[in-house]
């Protein structure tokens, strides 16, 4: 009954809908329109506050015994200072504030107002009577700390600050702390995300998106300048955010100050005078009417539309969702669209940024890139190196470039490692790398199932598109002062920023859509081939326009290097196949006697998809016909979630599934043959390295094998058809003498062309011209 009843309601506002979109945008249309032609954008004269003294703002409305518990520890606080003051604005109480007050705290200023003017109206009320630059608010259930001051009048240390923000806290420790201070806010397609976070690792000044209304410090100037807290987000809720947003657009800077500390008792008085469904109205209503406001890219004002009609028809159906608008929330935005054309054209005239610009500047990352001054050429590089997957131990090929790379790294820059893991235990894994670097931190991806369906980014993308990875992203750039992000594999891509100090460099493990697109000529269901097909697609166009991003890209060979210039020519000047696909040589011993005989060693992760279809097609295709000839041959696999046994057709005798082994020299030393029968993907196959490393003779498909040679016989035998590769593996059992040559040579170029150590001593070299290029430039 409930459920028609709320159909019913909303039935008349749902016809309407159509109408208060369209009318909304062309309204904003016209604005935007006559803002161009008769429109003038106001001048910026900044100015560096005072800040020996400040003044503390709190509105209050019928609080008197939150006063009476919160008020001595402001009046404590701010002692310190003769010019201090502490001013409460009375929004017409009914309770008798204004006079307890007066006769409890003589040296508070009491402004009394004949109606309650909400929290905005009361707030703006003390600014413009505070005699101080920077001017405190509070709420009125608020608790400081005694030293809670001084760290915020730290903040303001040059003329472009806006505000700084406490630390909130709440008095009960088992309360979840919803508020802390440290806010973000981004655009979430179409919609305004907004939250606070909870961050152990920012101990001392950080940005934030905007400053809390009720716990943070002002340039009373600047907060007047952007004129105050606008009435058209009565009566409560986001007033702040406004602020925030029209600030960073503005050029000025907010802080979250987490030295100042302050306690929220949560006491007040919405929850108490309103109804949920009330107050989740006007929420929804303002977070229309901000972007209405402040959104001044058509782009996104469209999305915008389209994606809050959708919500508010989806909750007509569904029912009401915080996570979205609905029609009574519309409704009430549509009344203000007046007030709304009103503001938005003040807040054109205010803005010196573009809306994107002005949601980067708050992360950590855009704000070291944007605000702080950088040397071309640094003494000492610090380097940010992300990865999506463990580097330790280095059990697969990625992870053996990886760890290479980052022990040579650390040794040679400060190194700042951020890796995705998939289980807790795996931080202890990574013991030893992270007493190298500088910094390590690690993220447990959760195991949450995305849906994809429709999506035009690749599933390997999505997969790792997370937010707290984003952030630590930008808390190591910012906190860390990062020269180089060192970005690993296609998917973390999507992590480059478009920055002017910072160098974004991609090593393309292998190139993602060529890899899909090799898997498609594999035999395969229809259904999953139409799957793949697409996903084919969304890698194509995902890859070549974040490669477009990068200032440098590695890649594992020649080949892949072409592969993608034939694609994209003009990015040769910053494409090296020289720099990353290698190994630490030294760490490796050659072994050329005392192999097992007949015995042929398939190495790899079987979580990588051309791993699995290898060993299929060797199980399947080749083996049968080597053990035709060799009864006793033994296929044995080594590595991390091998397939199981009754997957493989082959006697028992002639398989021995090892499974994932601490020490891969081991196996390297003991077998008598590699195979490598892959048949798709991409880049340089580790496994090679370390066999050519290790002196074991080499079979390989010439995919296998591709950026390493493409001559049968040079350092490794090459074979695609199936009888061929039995032949060669057979020839190898029956005359492994006959290899040595071959051995030899696989080993000097190894040792040459791919020792890990030597190509990073390039890779820091080539780091460093490209951040002077990018300084310089």
């Amino acid at each position: 009954m409930n459920t028609v009843l709320r159909l019913l309601k909303g039935f008349p506002l749902l016809l309407l809908s159509p109408f208060m979109v369209l009318t909304a945008g062309l309204a904003l249309a016209l604005t935007d329109g006559f803002f161009t032609i008769f429109g003038r954008k106001r001048a910026r004269k900044d100015t560096r506050p005072n800040t020996a003294s400040a003044s503390v703002v709190i509105p209050n409305w019928n609080g008197r015994d939150l006063m009476e518990k919160y008020l001595p520890s402001v009046v404590k606080a701010l002692s310190g200072h003769p010019a201090n003051e502490v001013i409460v604005v009375d929004n017409g109480s009914t309770d008798g504030s204004a006079d307890f007050l007066r006769q409890n705290f003589p040296t508070v200023r009491v402004i009394a107002l004949p109606v309650n003017l909400g929290f905005g109206g009361g707030s703006n009320t003390g600014f413009r009577q505070a005699k101080n630059d920077i001017v405190v608010l509070l709420n009125s259930d608020m608790r400081v700390a005694e030293d809670f001051l001084q760290p915020l009048l730290d903040g303001f240390h040059d003329e472009s600050v806006f505000a700084v923000s406490c630390q909130i806290f709440f008095s009960d420790p088992n309360k979840v702390r919803q508020e802390t201070g440290l806010t973000q806010c981004w655009w979430d397609n179409g919609r305004l995300g907004a939250r606070h976070r909870i961050d152990d690792e920012i101990t001392d000044i950080y940005p934030c998106f905007y400053p809390g209304g009720g716990s943070s410090a002002f340039d009373r100037r600047k907060f007047l300048e952007l004129g105050a807290f606008d009435h058209l987000l009565r009566p409560f809720y986001l007033e702040d955010t406004d602020l925030g947003m029209l600030a960073w657009k503005r050029g000025w800077k907010s802080y979250y100050q987490p030295r100042s500390h302050v306690w929220h008792e949560h006491r007040g008085t919405i929850g108490r005078t309103h109804s949920p469904d009330y107050i989740q109205n006007i929420v929804q209503k303002n977070f229309l009417l901000f972007l209405w406001k402040n959104t001044h890219e058509w782009n996104r004002l469209a999305m915008h539309f389209l994606r809050g009609w959708a919500d508010a028809f989806f909750s007509y159906l569904a029912g009401p969702s915080p996570q979205r608008t609905n029609l009574f929330a519309l409704w009430r935005a549509f009344r203000q669209l007046p007030s709304a054309m009103s503001s938005r054209w003040q807040a054109r005239a205010l803005a010196t940024v573009t809306d994107t610009e002005a949601y980067r500047r708050p992360l950590g990352g855009y704000f070291h890139d944007r605000f702080r001054n950088h040397e071309p050429r640094p003494h000492q590089l610090s380097v940010l190196f992300l990865s999506p997957y463990p580097i330790c131990p280095p059990v697969h090929g990625g992870g053996v470039f990886m760890y290479g790379t980052t022990m040579a790294l650390a040794s040679r820059c400060n190194l700042h490692v951020v890796a995705v893991l998939d289980e807790d235990w795996q931080i202890e894994q990574h013991d030893r790398l992270t007493k190298a670097c500088s910094t390590a931190h690690y993220l447990v991806r959760p195991d949450v199932q995305q849906f994809g369906f429709g999506a035009i980014s690749p599933h390997a993308v999505r997969e790792f598109a997370n937010a707290d990875l984003e952030w630590m992203i930008h808390r190591t750039i910012y906190l860390q002062r990062v020269d180089v992000l060192q970005l690993e594999y296609t998917n973390m891509g999507q992590y480059a920023g478009d920055y002017r100090n910072v160098v974004n460099a991609l090593f393309e493990h292998d190139v993602y859509f060529q890899s899909i697109g090799r898997g498609l000529r594999q035999p395969g269901a229809p259904l999953r081939k139409a799957s793949a097909f697409f996903e084919y697609l969304r890698s194509l166009r995902f890859e070549l326009n974040m490669l477009e991003r990068m200032d440098h890209i590695q890649v594992c060979s020649t080949e892949n290097r072409n592969y993608l210039l034939s694609f994209l020519p003009a990015l040769a000047p910053r494409m090296d196949a020289t720099l990353r696909a290698g190994i630490d040589t030294a760490s490796y011993t050659r072994y050329t006697e005392g192999r097992e005989p007949f015995t042929m060693l398939f190495l790899g992760s079987f979580r990588h998809t051309p791993n699995q279809e290898a060993l299929d097609w060797f199980a399947k295709q080749v083996l049968p016909r080597v053990v035709e000839r060799c009864p006793q041959a033994k296929l044995v696999i080594v590595g991390s979630d091998p397939p199981p046994r009754h997957s493989l057709p082959a006697n028992d005798a002639n398989i021995e599934i090892r499974g994932f082994v601490e020490d891969v020299h081991e196996p390297l030393r003991r077998y008598a043959v590699f195979v490598c029968p892959i048949l798709s993907g991409s880049g340089v196959r580790v496994k090679l390295l370390e066999a050519f490393c290790a002196g074991i003779p080499v079979v390989s498909t010439v995919i296998g094998a591709e950026g390493l040679t493409e001559q049968d016989g040079e350092v490794c035998y090459l074979a695609d058809h199936p009888q061929l590769f039995a032949d060669r593996i057979l020839h190898l059992f029956e005359q492994p003498q006959a290899a040595a040559l071959m051995v030899q040579k696989a080993y000097d170029y190894v040792t040459a062309e791919r020792d890990i150590v030597r190509m990073t001593d390039r890779l820091v070299t080539e780091y460093r011209r490209l951040l002077a290029a990018k300084r310089e430039g």
